[in-house]
């Protein structure tokens, strides 16, 4: 009987980690597949969101990708991120506006979203959506976290 590759046995580890962490993981088609729910860190507006995300390892995980220990990304990277957003090179350049430029309103638009998209029954919600077969990318509904003119936006600068 042949043991477990080094990349199985530290994809068996780092799944384990979650666990011992307390996450939420739901496997999708074993250890190389699943969602993890995490919650929005404490003391931003962020606080009280739930969010899920898919973890796909490839077959050779870590060698054929970078060795990322998935702990550290749910407890340090995205809580980090989602705490102390990048202003001056954003993915959203609406958001970076209104954090910028309106800081009081760029809070209250993400406690809005919070409420609105990051609960444990809005990824109910999701999830029956997706199981009735309908894509992500179908969905009609788009958000923006612009609260701010065209006039207003010509001006700026991030």
């Amino acid at each position: 009987m042949s043991s477990p590759s080094p990349g199985k046995r530290r994809m068996d580890t780092d799944v384990i980690k979650l666990y011992e962490k307390k996450y939420d993981v739901t496997f999708l088609g074993g250890l190389n597949e699943f969602y993890v729910k995490f919650k929005g860190p404490a003391g931003t507006p962020y606080e009280g969101g739930v969010w899920k995300v898919r973890v796909d390892l490839p077959e050779k995980y870590p060698f054929k990708s970078p060795s990322i220990d998935l702990s550290n990304i749910f407890e340090a990277f995205l809580p980090q991120l989602l705490s102390y957003p990048n202003a001056v090179d954003p993915l959203n350049g609406d958001a970076a506006a209104l954090y910028l430029h309106k800081p009081d309103d760029y809070v209250k638009k993400i406690k809005e979203y919070v409420s609105r998209y990051a609960t444990e029954e809005a990824l109910q919600e999701h999830d029956k959506h997706m199981e009735n077969g309908h894509d992500e990318s179908s969905d009609s509904e788009e958000s923006t976290l612009s609260d701010f003119s065209e006039n207003e936006t010509e001006t700026m600068e991030l």
